[in-house]
């Protein structure tokens, strides 16, 4: 059984860099085919996919967040990074993991989440 856990700061003030790991149990963040992905669900809106990092390594960004968003991973404590540059209050959001794979862009096409960690962007 595949098990993600977020962990990271739950307040974070503006124009700092917000920085959130996903730890990974039961698989590893090698395994040919798994992508392993950043979601986020601001409140009282829509699920927003930020970017992922593959199971080589390579990394796609959603383009309206390209610019501030940067996904890492060490293989050796089997875990992913999420960092976020230049945060805004609009950057608050519960923040997820999940597992997806190629081509997979819905929801419940992702067989597995972590539990999701808030973020809340404030001074």
């Amino acid at each position: 059984q595949v098990q993600l856990q977020e962990s990271g700061p739950g307040l974070v003030k503006p124009s700092q860099t917000l920085s959130l790991t996903c730890t990974v149990s039961g698989g590893s963040i090698t395994t040919i085919y798994y992508y392993w992905t950043w979601i986020r669900q601001p409140p009282g809106k829509g699920l927003e996919w930020m970017g992922a990092i593959t199971y080589s390594g390579s990394t796609y960004y959603s383009p309206s967040l390209k610019s501030r968003t940067s996904i890492s991973r060490d293989t050796s404590k089997n875990h992913l990074t999420l960092r976020l540059s230049s945060v805004r209050p609009e950057d608050t959001a519960v923040y997820y993991c999940a597992r997806g794979g190629p081509g997979i862009t819905l929801p419940y096409e992702y067989d597995y989440w972590g539990q999701g960690t808030q973020v809340t962007v404030s001074s």
